[in-house]
């Protein structure tokens, strides 16, 4: 006999439920916005689809005002956060973020979508955004399937960026990066981690997992260079939810200037 359609199979309070028919219900990062033109920061954005092809997984490329049709500018890849079931690129605090983002940094990004628990249980997240930083280093010789690419993306200059669980994502992924049999022939000069999400069954745990990670990172004997940045009397990832927040703009002057710097220099920004 069917189960009915109202019958609870899982849920995680303020982010989803799941039905046992298999139904899925988000309850938060719902809102969805377009690409195109921004007309507050001039920052334009494109949906790129079958990075992955016959999935759900896609691009979101970001591009700031240019000053000619040949500029190259620094390269980020975006993953973003969400406990690895919510939100998407076009997620609104997402879009307008990276917008600010952009414009702040004079970068071109590429914002990643994978798919999602708990239609799609990890590792598959995982492995979703490693095809996407394949898909982008395909571009290197400047003659991959995306235009904006090749003729925009300086690929000395790579970052790799995320909050929450996409900055967890970006540890996993840097270190595949820097795996030699991975064969992917991308340098990274450095990661941002905002608000990582690191291990722990308890939330309040996330701080310390943080410090613990800035700790062993340290004297791990890696010769580049690691930094904290904490933000007092915020919440997790409290930058997405208001831009004109003063602590949110301290916080994107910070990782604007990261990005802006040649230094090879991973912060782990957590608050």
């Amino acid at each position: 006999m069917a189960a009915p359609d109202n019958e609870l199979d899982f849920e995680f309070p303020t982010h989803l439920r799941v039905y046992k028919d298999g139904r899925v219900e988000r309850l938060a990062g719902t809102e969805s916005l377009p690409a195109g033109a921004d007309p507050q920061t001039g920052v334009t954005s494109k949906d790129v689809r079958d990075i992955v092809p016959g999935t759900e997984v896609y691009v979101r490329i970001y591009l700031p005002k240019l000053s000619n049709n040949t500029q190259k500018l620094p390269l980020l890849v975006y993953i973003h956060g969400g406990a690895f079931c919510l939100f998407s690129p076009s997620s609104a605090p997402y879009h307008n973020y990276l917008n600010a983002l952009v414009a702040k940094s004079q970068l071109v990004a590429v914002s990643v979508h994978y798919r999602r628990a708990s239609e799609h249980p990890l590792p598959t997240a995982y492995e979703d955004s490693w095809a996407a930083v394949q898909w982008v280093a395909s571009h290197r010789g400047g003659d991959g399937p995306e235009a904006l690419l090749n003729q925009h993306a300086d690929f000395r200059r790579v970052f790799l960026a995320g909050d929450s669980a996409g900055a967890n994502i970006v540890h996993n992924l840097t270190m595949r990066v820097g795996n030699a049999d991975a064969g992917l022939n991308l340098e990274i000069l450095g990661i941002a981690l905002v608000d990582p999400f690191f291990g722990g069954s308890d939330p309040d745990t996330l701080r310390d997992r943080g410090r613990l990670y800035v700790e062993v990172l340290s004297r791990s004997g890696w010769i580049g260079m690691v930094e904290i940045h904490e933000v007092e009397g915020e919440g997790h990832c409290f930058h997405l939810h208001d831009l004109n927040n003063e602590k949110a703009k301290k916080r994107m002057r910070r990782v604007a200037g990261f990005f802006n710097r040649d230094m090879p220099s991973p912060p782990i920004l957590g608050q």
